[in-house]
């Protein structure tokens, strides 16, 4: 038992061997090691702030990212987040785009009761209605929301002039009120034009519920040096043409929509007097009653020019040699003879006739077709919405081949009371044609005068496709059918679609829109019975379409 002792005794006193003394020191080396870095994490957490619950983690990021995170908010939002912090105090004035509208400031109850006044009152059912949500109702609670709104929205505006930074901004919109208290959405545009450089701009005036006014801009017009502006694009909407709007020579594009009567001359200076301009749309217009408007600009760089729904005597285009595209609608269009030698793309809607209770007030004469295209032998698309209670248009008494270029032709709206056959004139005028569409739109009018067709010996040869949508069978409709296909002699498809209309792609484009038909086999053979004995006997085969 002693001997046991003592041996573990003097085997502790031995000196350790090489293998031991290592082993040992690499211990005591790593355990220094991770004690000196767990000593430099301390230190790195003690420097670093702790991140309380809820931190502002936005205000860490780049300034790039939080100009995308603003310029997705509506701008009264956008410029009301430099009150934040300092991190967030000069970012609005990187903005380069301001959208100022009082329909963000307008409470989702307006909407409402502004969609249930036109609704009761689109029925015809308001005197219905109990007289507590009758028109005294109506009346206090919209114009109190249209005052509240205006008073926050120039209270945003008057607070960014205050603000007196210079800042570039290439594009500002605005909606507001017409109201006495606008003075300083005119400041507003004023410095925008002159200092800050806008180069797009677009002014609407909205209407308050109790008043149909204008909104009438100072004397100097939009800006003290329209000259020297940057403005390239503009578009004002239900206001007076500002004084000097002629002397904007960057202008290459305009918009006027809801404009107040004014004489013609003062569209016609703005379209002399601006070099640059090429795109100049007047929608809803308003001129003096029975005048004619003279666009005689032989140094006009204008491509498109649109005329939707104006009130005016009459538009004559006597010279603008770059004009492309054209779209006239509502509004009678004079031409004088090579006005418009570049002319390719036209969009022609005319409604003759009016019908009130049951009252229809004849035409007293016919309207030839040749009017209307002799000037214009170059385009290539044509769109036409000739209506009217009665059929107006007849052939041309002296055929001839007036539109040699014409590819592409839709001739839509053409009321089921008609003879809807009179586009055929249009397609002997089209040697090279290759698409044909007509919609036919439905109406409660009886079946008026046919038009007495002479025979021909046509053949078309360019003619492809050939679609009709309103296809209701009738004997009208058939014989344009039948024509169609027994004159051209290319044609490779014909579609008659029972339900379908010709939807605008723009001004200068559509597509024919659809719906599916269930038609039984009776109605197919009968239908193809019908057509298909005239097909020209130099034809391929046609594919013949039902929907």
């Amino acid at each position: 038992m002693r001997s046991r002792i003592s041996t573990r005794s003097l085997g502790r006193d031995q000196p350790l061997t090489r293998s031991a003394s290592i082993t040992s020191t690499r211990r005591v080396a790593g355990s220094s090691s991770l004690m000196a870095w767990r000593r430099r994490a301390d230190r790195l957490r003690r420097r670093k702030p702790k991140e309380e619950p809820g931190g502002d983690r936005i205000s860490a990021l780049p300034d790039d990212l939080l100009l995308l995170v603003l310029r997705r908010l509506d701008t009264r939002a956008a410029l009301g987040a430099g009150v934040l912090s300092r991190r967030w105090a000069g970012l609005p004035r990187e903005l380069d785009a301001l959208d100022l509208r009082v329909s963000d400031v307008l409470p989702p109850r307006y909407q409402r009761w502004l969609l249930r006044h036109r609704d009761i009152y689109s029925k015809g059912t308001f005197a219905l209605y109990r007289p507590r949500i009758g028109r005294h109702e109506f009346m206090p609670n919209m114009t109190r929301y249209e005052r509240r709104a205006m008073r926050a929205f120039t209270s945003s505006v008057e607070g960014l002039l205050a603000a007196g930074a210079r800042r570039r901004v290439s594009r500002l919109r605005l909606e507001f009120f017409t109201t006495h208290n606008t003075g300083c959405i005119d400041r507003l545009i004023s410095q925008a034009i002159d200092d800050w450089g806008v180069d797009d701009l677009e002014v609407i005036a909205r209407p308050t519920f109790r008043q149909q006014t204008v909104h009438a801009f100072p004397r100097h017009g939009l800006c003290d040096e329209p000259g020297a502006s940057r403005l390239q694009s503009l578009k004002l909407g239900c206001c007076v043409i500002p004084p000097r709007l002629h002397r904007f020579g960057a202008l290459t594009r305009l918009i006027l929509q809801d404009v107040a009567e004014s004489p013609p001359s003062s569209y016609e200076n703005v379209l002399y007097s601006c070099p640059q301009l090429q795109v100049v749309h007047l929608n809803s217009c308003l001129c003096d009653r029975g005048e004619v408007m003279l666009l005689d600009a032989p140094d006009s760089q204008i491509r498109e020019l649109v005329i939707d729904n104006c009130v005016i005597g009459s538009v004559w285009l006597r010279d603008l040699p770059n004009l492309e595209r054209l779209a006239s609608m509502g509004t009678k269009l004079c031409f004088e003879a090579d006005s418009v030698p570049c002319l390719r793309q036209w969009h022609l809607a005319r409604r003759l006739g009016i019908e009130v209770e049951g009252f229809r007030q004849w035409l007293r004469q016919h309207l030839e077709l040749d009017p209307f295209v002799e000037h214009t032998r170059d385009i290539t698309n044509l769109i036409i919405r000739f209506t009217g209670p009665d059929r107006w248009i007849v052939p041309s008494s002296s055929p001839s081949l007036l539109l040699p270029n014409l590819r592409r032709l839709l001739v839509a709206d053409v009321p089921s009371s008609w003879d809807v056959a009179w586009p055929r004139a249009l397609l002997e005028m089209a040697p090279a044609l290759e698409s044909f569409h007509i919609h036919i739109a439905s109406c409660t009018e009886e079946p008026n005068e046919e038009i007495s067709w002479q025979p021909t010996k046509l053949r078309q040869h360019r003619l492809k496709e050939f679609v009709m949508a309103g296809f209701d069978g009738a004997d009208r409709q058939i014989y344009l059918v039948k024509f169609v296909m027994g004159v051209c002699t290319a044609l490779r498809r014909v579609a008659m679609f029972r339900n379908g209309h010709a939807q605008d792609k723009g001004h200068w484009d559509w597509e024919m829109v659809t719906q599916e038909h269930s038609w039984t086999e009776e109605e197919k053979d009968a239908t193809l019975n019908q057509i298909m004995g005239v097909v020209s006997s130099t034809a391929a085969p046609v594919q013949v379409v039902f929907g």
